[in-house]
């Protein structure tokens, strides 16, 4: 009874109202959202699907550190595109979620933020094709600057796709659209590669122009696939709240919900699998002698295994909830690094044969990222779903100001040292995992989705 009136307590700080009549959405608008849910089930699907070939062209595990070490070649040049990344997902986020909030139709948000992405992209493309195979000295800083602009894009793409998904698919299929967008997109991706990522990277010197320039060209197609959707208006969403109330409220946010902070904690040890993202391909080519002919075939590994975890731990999520599929998702996750160091100091010919699987091990990435999102939304009122998951992308931010140092240690004293220690830390987020609500089982769920829980 006590924790009752705590959690009802904190609902209020908060602005949030305990009484179901509050916490459900209008029986009418639910309805109207219900009716719509197949049509925009498969457009979400068909935009990610097209959205997952775009990425397998500039994959972080691969493409993109491959790129950079060809225009750089420095270990902490390297190990600054993981802090690029997060700081351009993280802190636009923070900025833009009350605006999102207040956004009578969220798509839109989307649609823009993924054209951005496309714009990023044939930036990228331009400077490869003007420094035509050459390695100018104003490469580097230049991607260097477009990489985090991409990014920013990128995370404006990845709040407006939860806050989308989570107003208009219910989150006992939200697993199921993990599922089927994930195993289609990463089966095309991996037809596309073969056909076409092979032949360009064997053009002299990379043809990274060609990957970039279709990169864009897929990104700009997920961005039409949108026009799709069918969302009903906010009626309640143009109010208006000062960014600096806003931001306040967030961080009072942590202080009220004490399941948010294990999560946000449970987020920031994962994100060590994220710092250490550009070193598995430095290592392999350190240790085993591999080349950029494997590129491709450790992108296809690593589409392959994200189809089939996207199907097995999607379907897990619907039917057991999201807390299982996570913990189990992130025991898998600590292994890789233990994975990498191990066939890296086999006999060399074992190693570049079974190296493929480090990046099978790493398409399991991108599923714990939708699940810690799906989580989040299940766990938050629809009307704070911004702001739950920009709270949630800046606690995967805050530790990637470390990455360049984990890159400068990479230099000074080896791979596996780093690696091994980023398995320790990535092993005890799953620990903590293991202590976060489960909602479906949950004495104060109530009909609808999205109460905060405080424990």
């Amino acid at each position: 009874m006590k924790a009752v009136k705590k959690h009802r307590s904190d609902m209020a700080l908060s602005g949030r109202q305990s009484g179901d009549e509050h916490d459900e959405l209008p029986r009418a608008r639910r309805a109207g959202i219900e009716s719509l849910e197949d049509r925009n089930f498969v457009v979400l699907a068909l935009h990610q699907v097209v959205h997952r070939i775009a990425w397998v062209f500039k994959t972080e595990t691969v493409i993109i550190p491959a790129f950079l070490d060809s225009v750089a070649g420095a270990g902490w040049v390297r190990g600054c595109l993981p802090v690029l990344n997060r700081f351009g997902q993280s802190v636009p986020q923070a900025i833009f979620s009350r605006r999102l909030k207040q956004m009578p139709r969220k798509v839109w948000a989307l649609f823009g933020a993924t054209l951005g992405m496309a714009a990023a992209m044939f930036a990228v493309a331009a400077c490869c094709f003007a420094a035509d195979g050459e390695r100018p000295a104003w490469m580097a800083p230049t991607f260097l600057v477009l990489y985090p602009l991409f990014f920013m894009f990128a995370g404006l793409n990845q709040l407006s796709y939860g806050t989308v998904q989570g107003k208009l698919i219910r989150p006992a299929r939200q697993g199921r659209l993990l599922a089927v967008s994930s195993a289609i997109g990463a089966t095309a991706a991996i037809v596309v590669a073969w056909l076409l990522l092979g032949r360009w990277l064997a053009i002299a010197r990379g043809g990274f122009g060609y990957i970039f320039g279709f990169t864009g060209i897929c990104f700009a197609g997920s961005a039409l696939v949108l026009l799709g959707i069918a969302e009903p208006i906010d009626q309640d969403a143009a109010a208006e709240v000062g960014l600096r109330e806003y931001l306040a409220d967030s961080w009072r946010l942590l202080g009220h919900d004490g399941n948010l902070r294990r999560l946000i904690a449970v987020a920031m040890l994962f994100a060590t699998v994220l710092i250490l993202f550009p070193h598995y391909q430095a290592l392999a080519r350190a240790r085993l002698q591999l080349t950029e002919a494997n590129l491709m075939v450790w992108v296809v590994a690593q589409n392959a295994a994200l189809g089939g975890f996207s199907l097995l731990f999607g379907t897990l999520a619907d039917r057991h909830g999201n807390r299982p599929a996570l913990c189990l998702l992130l025991a898998i996750a600590s292994l890789t690094p233990v994975l990498a160091v191990t066939l890296a100091h086999v006999d060399p010919t074992w190693g570049r044969r079974l190296f493929p699987a480090v990046f099978m091990a790493l398409g399991a990435t991108p599923v714990i990222v939708k699940t810690l999102t799906n989580y989040t939304l299940e766990v938050s009122a629809v009307a704070e779903h911004p702001r739950y998951l920009s709270t949630l992308n800046l606690g995967l931010a805050a530790p990637f100001c470390l990455s360049p140092v984990v890159g400068l240690l990479v230099d000074l004293i080896n791979f596996e040292a780093v690696l091994l220690a980023g398995a320790i830390v990535i092993g005890s987020g799953g620990l903590l995992s293991l202590r976060l609500v489960e909602p479906r089982s949950n004495a104060l769920e109530r009909k609808f989705r999205g109460k905060p829980f405080d424990r």
